[in-house]
């Protein structure tokens, strides 16, 4: 597909991944950084948790390219990612260590991403099927 036939609102859902990808791979690259020079209450947690933000950050980015490649099947994978975020975003929101500012931020950010991906001018950018050759 061609740049000319992508609309705003697709070029809109490729800022708002771009930015998840970009906010969530600096997350991972912190995390990493505090496992090397800081000593974690839990080792094995500290670890596993480094090892799924990295994780995020690479589906994410797999995402982006994804998109840009108009591929179909970027729209439920982003979609779960969307799903996902909110509810990290609606975590954050309330409990003991509650973080208010970020839970929304990530909430409003999520359903922007997940009213974008409903569009008509996002699904007809991400039309395209691989077909595989045997």
């Amino acid at each position: 597909m061609s740049d000319r036939q992508r609309r705003p609102l697709f070029w809109a859902l490729i800022v708002v991944l771009v930015a998840e990808f970009l906010l969530v791979a600096c997350l991972a690259v912190t995390l990493l950084i505090e496992l090397l020079i800081a000593t974690p209450t839990s080792f094995a947690s500290a670890v596993a948790l480094t090892v799924l933000a990295f994780a995020a950050a690479a589906w994410l980015g797999a995402i982006v390219i994804g998109a840009l490649r108009g591929q179909a099947w970027i729209r439920s994978a982003a979609i779960v990612w969307q799903v996902l975020q909110f509810a990290v975003g609606a975590g954050a929101v309330s409990g003991a260590f509650s973080q208010p500012a970020i839970g929304w931020a990530l909430v409003a950010v999520a359903l922007v991403g997940f009213v974008l991906l409903l569009t008509r001018p996002v699904m007809d950018a991400t039309a395209t099927r691989e077909e595989r050759s045997r």
